[in-house]
C-alpha cells in the first residue's frame, strides 16, 4: 500500500520495472538484467525477469538468438535447489520483409519444484488425482517446442502459432508427463475505412485427472488478454469464474470484430467472442459445465491531443453455466469504464 496520490498526494511510490546492460561482443548484442521476456506469442512466457538474451544476426534474414532467465526464484538459502530456470533458443527467418516464421526450442529444469509451484503447476494442469497432488515434488523438466507465423500486406495480414510440451516431473505417488498443446491463428482484412478481423485458439483440456499425463498446456508466465471480461482485457481486474483468463488452457475460443474509423481522431472497435473449457469444470456438487459464454465489447478511442487518448469501454458477457461456483449461472456479468492514456 501507497499513500501516493491519496490526500496529501505526496508519498513513496516508485517502480522500476526494467534495469538491464547492454553490451556488444562482436557479431553478438546482448541485454542482462531485468528485462521482458516474450515466447510464442504471450502464450507461454509473458513476462520481465532477471536473466540474460543474446541476439546474433546470422544473415540479413536469419537472427539467432538465446536466453536465459530465472523463472521462479527459491528463496534466500536454498541457493539453486528450488529454483526454475529456462533456457531457450530461438530463430526469427524473413522469406521477405512481409513474411516471418519464428521457431524456438525451450528447456526448463528445477532440481526440486517449490511447494507453491509444484501446486499450481499440478492443479493447473487438471486436478487433484492421487499421483499430482502426492508431495513433495521432486524434479521437474520441461520441453516446450513453437513457433510464430506472420504475414502482413497492405490489405490483409494473417498470423498462426502453435507449441507443444514434453518431459516429466517426479512426485510421490511417481512420475507425471507433460503432454500439452496449444494452437491459435488469426487475421485481419482493410475494406476502406473498416477493418475486419478475427482468431481462433485452441487448447486441450485434461481428460482424466488420476493418470500419469498431464494433457493441459503448462505456461505459469504466459499472459494472452483477450476479451474485455474473459480474458482480462484493458483493465485487468477481475475475471469471471470458470474462465482461465490470461493464461490459455483448457480452452477454445473464436472471435470476431471490426475496427471503423469515422475519422482520423476517432476509432470504434467491435468485438464478438464465445468460449468454452475443452473438457467440462468439475463443481463441488457434481455438476460438469464447460460453456463460457458469448461476449460482446465495443471500444471507442478518441485522441484529445497528440499522444494523449481516451478510451471509453464497455463489455456485456451472456454466459453459460461454466460461469458460475456451482455449474448452474443465473447473472450475466458487464463491465463499463474509461482510461487515460498518454505517449510520448
Amino acid at each position: 500500500p501507497t499513500s501516493y496520490g491519496d490526500l496529501g498526494a505526496d508519498g513513496v511510490a516508485v517502480e522500476v520495472k526494467n534495469s538491464y546492460a547492454v553490451f556488444n561482443t562482436g557479431p553478438v548484442n546482448g541485454t542482462v538484467g531485468v528485462q521482458a521476456y516474450s515466447l510464442v506469442r504471450d502464450f507461454l512466457i509473458s513476462d520481465d525477469a532477471s536473466g540474460i538474451i543474446g541476439r546474433w544476426k546470422v544473415l540479413d534474414n536469419f537472427v539467432l538468438a538465446g536466453s536465459w532467465l530465472k523463472v521462479y526464484e527459491g528463496g534466500t538459502g536454498s541457493g539453486n535447489i528450488e529454483d526454475i530456470d529456462a533456457y531457450t533458443l530461438t530463430g526469427a527467418f524473413w522469406f521477405s520483409e512481409n513474411i516471418s516464421i519464428k521457431p524456438s526450442i525451450s528447456y526448463a529444469r528445477s532440481s526440486e519444484v517449490p511447494t507453491i509451484y509444484g501446486t499450481g503447476l499440478l492443479n493447473s494442469a487438471g486436478g487433484a488425482g492421487a499421483s499430482r497432488a502426492a508431495a513433495p515434488f521432486g524434479e521437474a523438466t520441461i520441453y516446450t517446442y513453437g513457433f510464430d507465423f506472420d504475414a502482413s500486406f497492405d490489405a490483409f495480414g494473417v498470423w498462426a502459432t502453435a507449441y507443444m510440451q514434453s518431459g516429466d516431473t517426479e512426485t510421490a505417488a511417481g512420475d507425471v508427463d507433460f503432454k500439452g498443446w496449444l494452437a491459435a491463428v488469426g487475421g485481419n482484412a482493410a475494406l476502406g475505412p473498416v477493418d475486419l478481423h478475427g482468431q481462433f485458439f485452441y487448447s486441450p483440456g485434461d481428460d482424466d485427472g488420476t493418470d500419469s499425463d498431464i494433457d493441459n498446456i503448462w505456461s505459469p508466465s504466459g499472459s494472452y488478454y483477450w476479451a474485455e471480461i474473459m480474458g482480462y482485457g484493458t483493465f485487468d481486474r477481475a475475471l469471471p469464474n470458470g474462465s482461465p483468463g490470461d493464461k490459455i488452457f483448457n480452452i477454445w475460443a473464436v472471435n470476431v470484430g471490426t475496427t471503423f474509423k469515422p475519422m482520423d481522431k476517432l476509432s470504434v472497435d467491435v468485438d464478438l467472442w464465445y468460449a468454452e473449457r475443452e473438457e467440462d469444470l468439475v463443481f463441488a456438487n457434481g455438476a460438469t459445465e464447460g460453456e463460457l459464454g458469448t461476449e460482446l465489447d465495443v471500444k471507442v478511442r478518441y485522441q484529445l491531443v497528440e499522444g494523449l487518448n481516451l478510451d471509453l469501454i464497455g463489455a456485456y458477457l451472456f454466459a453459460g453455466d461454466a460461469v458460475s461456483t456451482d455449474g448452474d449461472n443465473d447473472d450475466d456479468p458487464y463491465e463499463f469504464g474509461a482510461q487515460l492514456s498518454l505517449s510520448f
